[in-house]
């Protein structure tokens, strides 16, 4: 997965992080589960907050 890769990133957060407080989360907190996942290749600086709000938004509806 790359950053890009928003709403699969977004199933793999839920199924890493079910109880999490997505709406509260700090980017910086979100950046590194991110770069957790087992499936995530990509350059860590090609993130920014843009991408980063993105997949909060991908999360958030993932639960819906």
């Amino acid at each position: 997965m790359r950053w890009t890769d928003v709403h699969e990133i977004a199933m793999e957060l839920e199924d890493a992080h079910p109880d999490a407080d997505v709406v509260n989360l700090r980017f910086t907190g979100l950046w590194k589960w991110v770069q957790e996942l087992p499936d995530f290749d990509d350059d860590p600086e090609h993130s920014n907050e843009k991408i980063l709000e993105a997949i909060q938004m991908a999360w958030i509806e993932e639960r819906e």
